[in-house]
């Protein structure tokens, strides 16, 4: 072990360094980790966003009926949208009717914008730019944090097992010393021992 002197003659053990290097590598591991996850969730997600873009269309549907508050079946988390019967075209010239989400309120007659699928069925609208950012940064701190606990309780493992070793050895090291530095002679050693 080293150690260093300060100025007021006290010793200061060098093992500090010894510490903090391995928690720098693991924690850089963990940011490099959760970068590379955050991109690769962030490419994912925009190729998927893209492939699905490419087949959601908006169209022009115009209410048959007044907006009402949807079923609490087919009700989604948060504040649902009314819904209303609407009818419109997708694709061109081919008549479709249901009932689609709409703002609070909205009268008959009403011309809102809907989105339909290829077949022109309404569905929710792409995902936005946000959701794949929280997609990526919640990916990425996840993985970033399975790497910094992976790490930190191998750190702990290692630290642990070489603490054990090093107190090991001082215990074999001190059984030598004690007797001299004490001034008391053990068994068997020394004038007349105690060997009988």
């Amino acid at each position: 072990m080293s150690e260093e002197t300060t100025g007021r003659g006290a010793t200061v053990s060098g093992r500090g360094s010894a510490v903090r290097v391995p928690l720098v590598l693991v924690s850089v591991a963990a940011l490099v980790c959760g970068a590379v996850a955050a991109v690769v969730l962030w490419a994912a997600g925009a190729d998927a966003a893209r492939d699905l873009a490419a087949h959601r269309h908006q169209v022009q549907a115009t209410t048959t009926g007044r907006a009402e508050d949807p079923p609490v079946a087919s009700r989604q988390g948060g504040r649902p949208p009314s819904v209303a019967p609407a009818v419109w075209e997708y694709p061109d010239d081919v008549h479709r009717s249901g009932t689609v989400d709409v703002p609070r309120r909205t009268p008959q007659g009403r011309t809102v914008t809907i989105w339909v699928d290829d077949r022109g069925t309404p569905v929710r609208p792409p995902d936005a730019t946000a959701d794949l950012v929280l997609t990526a940064l919640a990916g990425g701190t996840a993985a970033a944090g399975a790497v910094a606990a992976s790490g930190a309780g191998l750190l702990a493992l290692v630290r642990r097992s070489s603490e054990g070793r090093r107190l090991a050895a001082l215990e074999r090291e001190w059984e030598q010393v004690e007797p001299l530095w004490s001034g008391r002679l053990r068994r068997g050693t020394g004038p007349g021992g105690d060997d009988a």
